[in-house]
């Protein structure tokens, strides 16, 4: 139990002292919040009179964007970690009497109480824009569980990228890859209007799932597309994160440990 406490003691230090970063430097912080709603502004009023969409566009869209958010947010956790290996902080934070996994986990914390707060600043502007829930509280709690979710285990795939990467400059290969990932998948577009083995491969997308999960819970129009995937989206939508934590929590915590051997 004394262990347990001094572990959660020192994750909290280390979560303060991302939060006293961020204090100190808020301009990346609001950037990161802002981004989300202009990337919801240019596809609802840009692109929005363009698109396909079942049922009112906006309440379409804003339950996707919120899944999307919470993957876009990968690169600020990996370029974070990566900035902490190549300035040697690591090694001094592995020199001091903490625990093991304070460091990882404290990034971790800070991270997901930066998601959450982008995450009400979209569903703030939603609201002005007309998107609306319409299964009741509780189910729209379940939802933004889920989004929450979703980001713990996006974020512990980005610091273990981070903590395997050469450098903070290397954060453009991701971001490479996690455009991709967010359009391949059913935010914009159904999976049926693909070819099938790519809509296949949208359908399995543990954005698909969310994104699909999280509109059934909010009783926002979505895709009719059908199958496995489709039928099973509220399972998926909770195996998938728990996946990506059980797998890259532990990868994490040993890369960290076995940094400079």
């Amino acid at each position: 139990m004394t262990t347990l406490r001094w572990t959660i003691a020192d994750g909290w230090t280390m979560t303060r002292r991302e939060l006293a970063h961020w204090a100190r430097q808020p301009a990346p912080v609001i950037v990161g919040l802002l981004f989300p709603v202009l990337t919801l502004v240019m596809f609802g009023y840009l692109f929005g009179g363009a698109m396909a969409a079942p049922g009112d566009y906006r309440e379409f869209l804003v339950p996707g964007m919120f899944a999307l958010a919470m993957v876009f947010g990968i690169e600020s956790t990996y370029t974070a970690i990566a900035t902490d290996v190549a300035r040697g902080s690591t090694d001094r934070f592995r020199s001091l009497p903490m625990a093991a996994s304070a460091p990882v986990a404290g990034r971790a914390v800070a991270d997901l109480l930066s998601s959450v707060a982008g995450l009400v600043v979209l569903a703030g502007f939603g609201w002005l824009t007309g998107w609306r829930w319409h299964e009741g509280l509780g189910a729209a709690l379940a939802a933004f569980g889920l989004l929450v979710l979703l980001r713990f285990g996006i974020l512990w795939l980005g610091l273990y990228l981070g903590l395997v990467a050469k450098g903070p400059e290397s954060v453009v290969a991701l971001q490479i890859l996690v455009w991709p990932l967010g359009f391949l998948s059913n935010v914009f577009v159904s999976p049926g209007t693909m070819p099938g083995w790519l809509g296949a491969v949208a359908n399995a997308n543990p954005l698909s799932a969310t994104a699909a999960a999280v509109r059934e819970l909010f009783g926002n129009p979505g895709w009719d597309s059908g199958g496995w995937f489709a039928e099973h989206a509220l399972l998926l939508a909770v195996l998938w994160p728990v996946a990506l934590i059980a797998v890259f929590l532990p990868l994490s915590v040993r890369r960290y440990q076995r940094l400079s051997r």
